[in-house]
């Protein structure tokens, strides 16, 4: 069975990795040394944390990298029992082979409760001679500072567009497919810097033609193009309120777009828009509103429907 192409591409080493490029040279020192701090990780999801720490892991242990590398996803596990067990019980065990420590991966570690990162606090203080830790996670303000003040933190930013480009080129020339200009601008739009999305988009969109254009990259991506959304505002903004609607049902019902997609994409689109700046800042109030009325529960279409009105008044 054919793997995703996210898995498929995966780099193995450190120096196969995409982007950043500062992070990857400490990193590469600290396999040269053979000696490391724990580490923690922090950064929005598909930018690289996880192949990271996976392919340090690679660098430092070669073929035997398993026996001596724990991985865990924090919001699976994420209660004090699985630090005081698995996490205890592989921490206190001497590594295997030539191996100066072992590693454990906490992934998605903002998801440990509060109860279960201060049993972590311990482990790490009491087992660093024999183990270090990686933790990842996207917010790391939900980190307790103990455990921060105990890591050699590391930011993952959004890729550059030059290296998604260069590395959704590297794919498509291994699958035998052609990405138009169109349909490369369009992923690294939809994707936001995000390599694994843009790599689930490419894949998407490859099984439906081996051209890859914007039409089809928005489809499958369920996006609208960000000239549509424009005409929308454009519309509303110009007191033109029926037409606006009936472009967001266009949205809605043939894209099959939903609220907070299409309110994320307005959002995006409000720095370009011909107004004045102070227009500008109701309108992302406005939008702000909108969002916190979705999230609460209000229907998506009314909610839509009165920032597109409320937008007319600007």
């Amino acid at each position: 069975m054919q793997k995703p192409w996210v898995e498929k591409y995966r780099p193995t080493t450190l120096s196969e990795i995409v982007g950043q490029k500062e992070i990857i040279e400490r990193l590469k020192n600290y396999v040269e040394k053979q000696s490391m701090p724990h580490l923690l990780f922090s950064g929005s999801p598909g930018i690289g944390k996880t192949t990271a720490a996976l392919c340090l892991a690679k660098d430092l242990y070669g073929d035997d990298w398993r026996e001596n590398f724990l991985e865990l996803n924090s919001s699976d596990e994420r209660g004090i029992d699985v630090i005081r067990t698995k996490v205890k019980d592989f921490a206190r065990t001497k590594p295997i082979g030539d191996a100066p420590f072992k590693v454990i991966f906490l992934d998605e570690s903002d998801a440990l409760t509060s109860d279960a990162q201060n049993a972590l606090r311990r482990t790490m203080e009491k087992y660093s001679d024999i183990c270090r830790f990686i933790l990842s996670c996207n917010y790391p303000s939900k980190i307790i500072p103990p455990i921060q003040s105990r890591c050699a933190i590391f930011r993952f930013s959004p890729l550059k567009t030059e290296d998604v480009l260069d590395y959704m080129n590297y794919i498509s020339e291994n699958e035998n497919i052609t990405i138009e200009k169109s349909g490369s601008d369009a992923i690294i739009y939809v994707s936001e810097g995000d390599m694994r999305k843009s790599v689930n988009v490419l894949q998407t969109a490859a099984a439906v033609s081996n051209v890859i254009d914007e039409d089809i990259v928005y489809k499958v991506s369920s996006r609208a193009r960000p000239d549509e959304i424009k005409k929308m505002i454009d519309l509303a903004i110009n007191a033109r309120f029926m037409e606006a609607r009936e472009q967001l049902y266009k949205l809605m019902i043939d894209w099959g777009m939903g609220g907070q997609d299409i309110l994320t994409q307005v959002f995006r689109e409000v720095p370009y828009l011909d107004i004045e700046e102070n227009e500008k800042v109701s309108l992302i109030e406005a939008i702000a509103e909108c969002d916190f009325r979705i999230v609460e529960g209000g229907n998506d279409r009314i909610q839509l429907s009165a920032l597109l009105a409320k937008l007319g008044t600007l």
